[in-house]
């Protein structure tokens, strides 16, 4: 990280200290006119910073990243999502010749063979739109959570992204599951129904299974590896 970068984000951090999530977005907004982006999955939390940045009337562009292989329940809640806040999420999706030449020569189902493979494919359906998605913008709004896995644990609440070269703020880094669903319901918010099946983290549907009593909160996803490898490269730390 640049100086320049660091004193960005330590003069950010004091500013924000004793603002609420709302103002905190707001004052960003502000700031950063028109470089602010938000990335959401429909997750229960990214649903939760939506209806913040709603209710907050902040200027905050939101996208998706459209794999190709979502679950159909996940295409509801964008829709629903779209019509309940009277907004439009943006879509990026994977390039066809890449995800072509992927599928050509490793099959369908490659992902599944070995982890080189499964970080191929996240890389051309996620991370690859993620850049084009962060092109020009200054600040990245995600849902990320501490208790999400044991590599979010030391995440901070504004850090720099040294792989897409800008500040990621997490609003939410420090609200615990129950909080987040208590939230959920208070404002009725529309959200993915494959939560009240066990789903916890939906990802593509090949690589997301409900989990069992007692499993981590990143048990559901590419179950057949290591819990150590189990991101997909959006928010990897470098």
């Amino acid at each position: 990280m640049s100086h320049a970068s660091e004193a960005a984000i330590a003069l950010l951090l004091r500013e924000l200290r004793n603002l609420t999530i709302d103002e905190s977005l707001k004052k960003l907004a502000k700031d950063y006119s028109g470089s602010v982006t938000f990335s959401t999955s429909f997750s229960l939390e990214d649903q939760v910073i939506t209806h913040l940045i709603a209710q907050s009337g902040a200027d905050i562009s939101l996208f998706t990243l459209d794999t190709g292989r979502l679950f159909e329940q996940t295409y509801a809640v964008w829709e629903n999502t779209n019509a309940h806040f009277d907004i439009k999420v943006k879509g990026y999706y994977p390039d066809n010749i890449q995800v072509e030449k992927f599928l050509d020569e490793k099959g369908p189902n490659a992902f599944y063979s070995s982890v080189d493979n499964r970080k191929e494919c996240c890389y051309i359906r996620k991370v690859i739109p993620l850049k084009r998605a962060l092109n020009g913008k200054q600040i990245w709004v995600t849902g990320l959570r501490a208790e999400h896995s044991v590599s979010r644990e030391g995440l901070e609440l504004l850090e720099w992204d040294e792989g897409n070269q800008i500040i990621k703020y997490n609003p939410l880094l420090h609200w615990s599951t129950d909080e987040v669903k208590a939230y959920i319901a208070r404002f009725q918010i529309p959200y993915n129904t494959l939560h009240d099946k066990g789903f916890v983290s939906i990802g593509c549907e090949p690589c997301t299974r409900a989990i069992r009593e007692g499993e981590s909160f990143r048990a559901g996803r590419w179950w057949w590896e290591d819990n150590s490898k189990k991101e997909c490269g959006l928010h990897i730390k470098q």
